[in-house]
């Protein structure tokens, strides 16, 4: 059976992490705490950032494709995700069932500064949108 590592608690910023000009509480936080629901790939892409940087794994279980979705989010306790960059996106509106959305996070890990480049995909389940897996890049 594989040991789980703790999560390191993480102070609520006050600042969203997504990288919207809005507070935690009223930005991402709304979703993580299940307040509301993301209306559009991208929103849920940035809420998925957030979680990662609060650590805040059970929306990110929640918010993940059933056919897709891993038992438990291997948090790596020595990286601090600390921006996030949208490149570009495809569907993921109202009307939209897939989408994809292309992106950059930057992180923090043993002191030295690095980014992950990603292009999600993104579908509808039962009306919600929630992460399909992703292609990591350069």
């Amino acid at each position: 059976m594989k040991k789980r590592r703790k999560v390191r608690p993480v102070p609520v910023p006050v600042q969203c992490p997504c990288g919207l000009p809005a507070n935690y509480v009223d930005c991402c936080g709304r979703l993580h705490r299940g307040e509301a629901a993301a209306t559009t790939a991208e929103q849920l892409m940035r809420s998925r950032f957030s979680a990662f940087a609060v650590g805040d794994e059970g929306y990110l279980l929640r918010s993940w494709d059933p056919s897709t979705r891993p038992a438990d989010v291997d948090f790596d306790l020595g990286m601090r995700w600390e921006r996030l960059e949208i490149l570009g996106s495809t569907g993921g509106g109202p009307f939209h069932t897939e989408a994809t959305v292309e992106f950059s996070a930057h992180y923090r890990s043993g002191g030295e500064a690095g980014n992950m480049h990603e292009n999600s995909r993104f579908r509808r389940d039962g009306g919600a949108w929630v992460y399909l897996d992703g292609v990591v890049g350069d």
